[in-house]
């Protein structure tokens, strides 16, 4: 259930974003999404899309779909969280 929550989510926001004019996630290398951090100034990062399937960025993408449902006015996908969070979060994966 929660992959494919991912899978929706993702596809969603991916298809979104790249129907935005303006949208920075245009030069995001293949294999990877744009995300926003912040819960009022965003910073970007680019991420792998292999993240979406674990359970720990599946958390942030909730909280995520709770404050903007699946428009994100970023043209990319758009955490409302603390970037230490994110960072904490990100940095685990990536050890993985």
């Amino acid at each position: 259930m929660a992959r494919h929550f991912a899978a929706v989510l993702a596809k969603q926001i991916l298809r979104r974003s790249a129907n935005k004019a303006h949208s920075a996630s245009s030069n995001v290398p293949k294999g990877c999404l744009t995300v926003y951090i912040g819960e009022t100034e965003q910073k970007r990062f680019i991420v792998p899309v292999s993240y979406l399937n674990e359970p720990a960025f599946q958390d942030l993408l909730r909280k995520a779909e709770e404050q903007f449902g699946f428009d994100h006015p970023m043209g990319g996908l758009t955490i409302p969280c603390r970037e230490e969070t994110f960072i904490n979060v990100t940095s685990r994966l990536s050890r993985q």
